[in-house]
């Protein structure tokens, strides 16, 4: 774990603790970006794109479906602070969102985003938002937006100290890999892990410790991952990263609180509700540190909270969820 006690005086945001950038690395980066200028990244192209009805009123069409067959959570509210943001000032940014999931998304229809002004202040705004589906909110979204007020209080944790992820492998790859390497996989595993591979994600992410996908073993409830968004999206628009982030910080968030428990898995896993709070400017198309830990579960539910980082050293979000759980031994013949 990283030193909660150990703080870091922040005010040259150039400086950063985390690992070290080498010249190499930046070289990477730079033909990374020129390679895709002109790949607009899908989640701004049609993932978190919104038809606008009426005044502050919104409909969401192109959903990315998970395994679970219901309607992504990080892509509800992801397309929730697009809607408020649409609501106020270019001045003005998401500074941080607190939601509540009250029933499950059904990706067979479009979801409607209402939209209401809760105030408007001379440095903050408040927005609520519902997200609709046959009628009824699926989820409940209320989000603060406020005027960079530059101020000499600044402080933040530091970044734990990981490998690059030019070195690492994607998600995708590791599978890849297992898949090459273990000819004896199970039928069932192996059937499973293809389905995940014909399954595209819109974000990119590197394991810092990959788990084995074959009986792993129980580990502390935290794990590192390097994430980005797939694509070009590019600089300037923070209404938009803010966006992109709080999609991505769904993604494998709540399994956190799954990783001491590898007896059991989960016959049912929902988020309940999904905080965050937007700390400084970032882009979501470059590489972040996700660092996500559970210091808590029981009662069938389960806390995680996460941090981004910037590669610089900066901590650009934090976020919140709990989730329920409801779970079932794991037998030989039905462990994955």
């Amino acid at each position: 774990m990283s030193n909660r006690d150990e703080l870091v005086d922040c005010s040259d945001n150039s400086k950063g603790n985390g690992s070290p950038i080498s010249a190499e690395d930046e070289k990477t980066d730079k033909r990374g970006a020129e390679e895709t200028q002109d790949l607009k990244s899908v989640l701004v192209t049609s993932v978190l794109n919104l038809e606008e009805l009426d005044v502050d009123l919104y409909r969401g069409t192109h959903h990315w479906v998970p395994r679970s067959q219901r309607l992504y959570g990080g892509q509800i509210v992801g397309q929730a602070l697009v809607a408020a943001a649409k609501s106020v000032g270019d001045n003005l940014f998401a500074h941080s969102l607190h939601c509540y999931f009250v029933r499950a998304g059904d990706p067979k229809i479009p979801v409607l985003y209402q939209v209401d002004h809760i105030r408007d202040g001379q440095s903050f705004m408040v927005r609520s938002v519902r997200a609709i589906q046959h009628g009824q909110p699926i989820l409940i979204c209320q989000a603060s937006f406020h005027k960079l007020q530059p101020s000499p209080l600044q402080h933040q944790f530091t970044m734990p100290v990981v490998p690059p992820p030019e070195g690492l492998l994607t998600v995708d790859q590791l599978i890849q890999l297992y898949l090459t390497n273990q000819p004896n996989v199970p039928e069932k595993l192996r059937q499973y892990l293809h389905k995940r591979l014909a399954n595209e994600v819109p974000i990119e992410i590197k394991p810092i410790q990959p788990q084995l996908l074959f009986k792993p073993p129980a580990a502390e409830p935290r794990k590192l991952f390097w994430v980005r968004a797939q694509g070009h999206i590019g600089e300037g628009n923070m209404k938009l990263h803010c966006c992109v982030a709080a999609y991505v910080s769904d993604y494998t968030f709540l399994e956190t609180a799954l990783l001491p428990c590898t007896n059991y898995r989960a016959k049912f896993l929902a988020s309940l509700d999904h905080s965050m709070w937007f700390h400084t400017t970032f882009r979501s198309d470059e590489w972040m540190l996700y660092e996500c830990d559970s210091p808590w579960a029981a009662n069938s539910r389960g806390l995680v909270q996460g941090r981004m980082w910037r590669r610089d050293g900066v901590l650009a979000v934090s976020c919140a969820q709990e989730g329920v759980f409801r779970v079932q031994p794991i037998t030989e013949t039905s462990r994955l």
